[in-house]
């Protein structure tokens, strides 16, 4: 099954910090046209970055067998062992020296980025809950910019300056600094500039910093995944000026650059916001936005029907857009209520196919909704945080501003789409799946107060090691197995990197649930401390291989890819029942960590699975969970807290109780 999250996404440095002191308005030009002006240029790094690495085929069977061994039986293992000892030997080697050949013939990319691609593309279930993931803000720091009219200004605002900065080069680029008293300096800043691109990278690398890619930035404006028969294609149009908005199922939309490329005066957006607010205009009828949730294949029939009913010309603007802003009619009443909202809502002021949905709620309340196949969570992440940094601390208007004596009447235009019969099925059609679809998802969050990030550290344990740990005791204490773990990691170290797999659920993280949750009065202590350090120490191994390619799944993946395209019947490896299982992804797991965020999520990637978010805070740790029929994220959660208080009883010296 696909793994679509976030991401296990390298820190930014400096962090975006929640305090806001005092507030600078940003004048409608010159300055405040752009986010900053990097004196390195935004891609300066991009054609220096290394090439993702093809782990060696026996380095990627032993990792495999490793990560087999929780999940079988002894007799399972040993067949296993034997599928991996042909595959190895066999057709394997062969697919795997074509996969290098083929590797060298395409410096310009990497061996992941094609295929992932395809399989993002090709797939046929509804991207709603299916790849779309949310990212949630918190609330502006100054309450009284939370106003929804205000809030989503700002916003707006700062996420054209991105757009424009970005386009410019302006836009510092993407580094991860492991000595940023060295590396993230003006000094180094004024050096590295005058090195050519072509050795960028190796300059970074000598100061210990390693810039990551940035090629998926350009999707993240004027783009949509347009529905196609058995493969879908990703359209982008970056000469387009406007922007969609979405209120009540209506769609407006609006320029919010002028002819020159400068960003429309604040108060004129403001304005044009302020409009589309107070527009009486009832939901429409048959809500167009329901088809973007069906399937792909009856998605992209319906949409050739939107097209040859006379709708060409309202498509190609929404399909343009800058980006998509839904402006929702009622607040937000709790953490659970946000993640249902962000994620799906009730499918009529969402556009799932662009390239990320921006929502403001009634209350301010705000996330970023995002389609998964043209980029991974780094790029999104860094949008994310800069805009909540520029919106809090260099916002465009006040709550007093304001809005200008602008005729929005003729700025604002809104779409409107003519349905025949058959297109007003299909959108009634798509609306009932989709109700009864959302029907079926129960999300539920837990805030483990005890400690986080520093109380570990202290420890010397990872804190995502001591996450994890929690969730395979949680589905221990739960359902009495380990079971297939997935947890996504960031390759952009590398040109063209997308994501790698880390296996969380090993030999270790299994015998030290098994300790916690079975036998707890049969160990010390000491004795849980010392087991907790190995699966620390193990995890640590494998994310650091993961986040340098050198994980198994991908170059599986890969090889799978290349002897379907080869025309080559499926090797038996891949036929081997434990292959299947170790890819039906029960807990799918997903991190990110950032001030700007309160919380991300998405739903599980199959139907008897968990998608748990999370993230592990400086004295505090959160997780948001989703499920389907069947499992229960309650229950679940509940097994959560406990396993975090038993682990940190057993940290401070305390005796477990059953």
């Amino acid at each position: 099954m696909v793994p679509r999250l976030l991401l296990r996404a390298w820190p930014r440095c400096p962090a975006v910090g929640p305090e806001v002191p005092s507030r600078r308005l940003s004048a409608g030009s010159g300055p405040g046209q752009y986010l900053q002006r990097s004196i390195v240029p935004t891609m300066h790094y991009q054609d220096s970055l290394p090439r993702l690495p093809i782990p060696k085929l026996e380095d990627t069977i032993r990792r495999y067998l490793n990560a087999q061994k929780p999940l079988l039986d002894d007799g399972q293992f040993r067949k296993t062992e034997q599928f991996c000892k042909s595959f190895e030997n066999g057709i394997g080697k062969e697919l795997h020296k074509q996969l290098v050949a083929q590797d060298k013939q395409n410096k310009h990319t990497s061996y992941i980025s094609g295929p992932w691609f395809d399989m993002y593309l090709s797939a046929r279930d509804s991207v709603v809950l299916n790849f779309n993931p949310f990212i949630a803000f918190n609330p502006d720091p100054k309450s009284e910019y939370n106003d929804q009219l205000t809030r989503a200004t700002n916003m707006t605002v700062s996420a054209i300056r991105f757009l424009k900065t970005l386009r410019a080069g302006l836009l510092e680029p993407e580094v991860f600094h492991l000595n940023p008293a060295k590396s993230d300096t003006d000094t180094f800043k004024r050096l590295i500039r005058f090195v050519p691109s072509s050795l960028s990278w190796y300059g970074a690398y000598l100061v210990n910093a390693y810039p990551l890619d940035m090629s998926q930035y350009f999707r993240l404006f004027n783009s949509t995944r347009l529905p196609k028969p058995s493969q879908d294609e990703l359209f982008t149009d970056d000469k387009a000026r406007h922007l969609l908005v979405l209120r009540k199922g209506n769609f407006y939309i609006f320029d919010v650059l002028d002819q020159d490329g400068n960003i429309v005066s604040p108060s004129e957006i403001q304005a044009h916001l302020k409009y589309i607010l107070s527009d009486g205009s009832p939901a429409p009828e048959f809500p167009l936005a329901y088809l973007t949730s069906e399937n792909r294949d009856i998605w992209a029939e319906l949409r050739q029907k939107l097209l040859s009913s006379g709708n060409e010309e309202g498509l190609r603007k929404v399909d343009s857009a800058v980006f998509c802003l839904c402006l929702d009619d009622f607040p937000i009443k709790d953490l659970i209520h946000l993640s249902h909202n962000m994620l799906h809502g009730d499918g009529t002021n969402r556009w799932f196919d662009k390239s990320f949905n921006l929502i403001i709620a009634k209350d301010g309340s705000a996330a970023v909704h995002f389609e998964h196949s043209w980029g991974d969570g780094v790029a999104v992440l860094r949008f994310f945080n800069e805009v909540f940094k520029d919106s809090t601390q260099t916002p465009a208007i006040t709550p007093q501003s304001q809005p200008a004596t602008t005729d929005s009447i003729d700025a604002v235009q809104k779409l409107n789409f003519k349905l025949s019969d058959a297109l007003k099925t299909g959108i009634t059609a798509a609306k009932e799946k989709f109700v009864a679809t959302m029907k079926t998802l129960t999300i539920d969050c837990v805030q483990f107060q005890r400690g986080g990030k520093e109380f570990l550290k202290q420890q010397k344990l990872s804190p995502d090691a001591v996450a994890q740990l929690a969730f395979q005791m949680a589905f221990l204490r739960q359902y009495g197995q380990t079971v297939a773990t997935y947890e996504s990691c960031s390759t952009a170290a590398f040109k063209h990197g997308r994501t790698e797999t880390i296996r969380p659920a090993s030999i270790y993280t299994k015998r030290c649930s098994e300790a916690f949750v079975r036998e707890p009065s049969k160990h010390s202590a000491g004795e849980l401390q010392q087991m907790m350090a190995e699966c620390s120490k193990y995890h640590g191994q494998l994310t650091k291989e993961a986040a340098m390619g050198q994980g198994f799944d991908r170059h599986l993946f890969v090889l799978r890819y290349l002897a379907a395209a080869k025309g080559i019947i499926l090797p038996e490896f891949y036929l081997d029942p434990a292959y299947g299982q170790i890819n039906h992804n029960v807990l799918s797991t997903s991190t990110l960590s950032s001030p700007a965020v309160s919380l991300g999520g998405f739903a599980p990637v199959v139907p008897d699975g968990f998608g748990i978010a999370y993230a592990v805070h400086d004295n505090w740790i959160g997780c948001n969970v989703s499920s389907y029929p069947g499992r229960n994220a309650r229950e679940f959660l509940q097994c959560v807290q406990k396993a975090f208080e038993d682990i940190f009883d057993a940290l401070e010296g305390k005796s477990i109780k059953s």
